[in-house]
């Protein structure tokens, strides 16, 4: 049973995950806006007092895992849409007359976001490096874990929303317009929320980003036994288990 599971799983991952290899500059494309904020936004951020007079290099520990997080929230969000192009297409229904488990299709589609994320966080980082960035290997590994366990649920999500979307899509596209700006906005990734109104420092504390954020900026600084890391664990672990147990059941009451 398990060895027919892991089968199916590495089936499900190949077949999501060899056409990026076929086309890396999808990849990059979607790294577009992310590299474009950290170039422009992240300079001119570089530049103001508040950060400036800091230390060298205050601005991006600060901005990079901000960034990182923004990449983490676009790509899985929108993960869904190959989804949907499957199930207007009808290729979904030729995989779910085959005897593959419907988790394992599941898990095996989160798995190929989580390599894709990952890919790109490093990346990242490395195009971070020379414009002032540093971390420790050990701040990267965990803020990297926490973006995979953030990304993988949310990917899940996105998947859900895919399903009951369908044959349209119209809800999908609403849904993660609607939501993907402010759940940027009021996480703090790209402006200190701190600094905002009352109404928006209270909206901040409900959004999970933003405890994942701000846990993504201790880990990378090496801060791990803050509470923010718990929080932001705390968090990204809800939104993997909401996400893997809605997909799952998703898959398995059928698409």
């Amino acid at each position: 049973m398990t060895t027919a599971f892991l089968r199916d799983t590495g089936t499900a991952f190949s077949r999501e995950f060899v056409p990026y290899l076929r086309q890396p500059f999808i990849m990059l494309f979607t790294m577009g806006q992310p590299l474009l904020f950290l170039i422009l936004f992240g300079s001119l951020l570089a530049g103001t007092p508040g950060f400036a007079g800091q230390g060298e290099g205050s601005a991006w520990q600060w901005f990079v895992p901000g960034i990182l997080v923004m990449m983490c929230l676009s790509g899985p969000l929108m993960a869904g849409y190959s989804l949907l192009m499957e199930l207007a297409g009808g290729s979904m229904e030729r995989m779910l007359v085959t005897p593959m488990n419907r988790t394992a299709m599941l898990i095996g589609r989160t798995a190929k976001e989580f390599a894709i994320l990952l890919v790109q966080a490093l990346l990242l980082i490395g195009l971070s490096l020379p414009l002032g960035f540093r971390s420790s290997p050990a701040g990267i590994l965990a803020g990297l874990a926490l973006l995979v366990v953030f990304g993988v649920g949310l990917g899940s999500l996105s998947f859900v929303l895919a399903i009951v979307s369908r044959p349209g899509g119209e809800l999908f596209w609403l849904v993660t317009q609607v939501t993907l700006f402010p759940l940027m906005l009021l996480s703090g990734m790209l402006l200190p929320v701190d600094s905002g109104p009352g109404w928006m420092r209270a909206v901040a504390a409900v959004n999970p980003v933003y405890y994942i954020t701000e846990a993504e900026r201790a880990l990378f600084a090496g801060r791990f036994t803050e509470m923010p890391v718990l929080y932001g664990g705390l968090a990204a672990a809800a939104v993997a288990v909401i996400g893997l147990a809605l997909g799952t059941r998703a898959m398995r009451r059928g698409v």
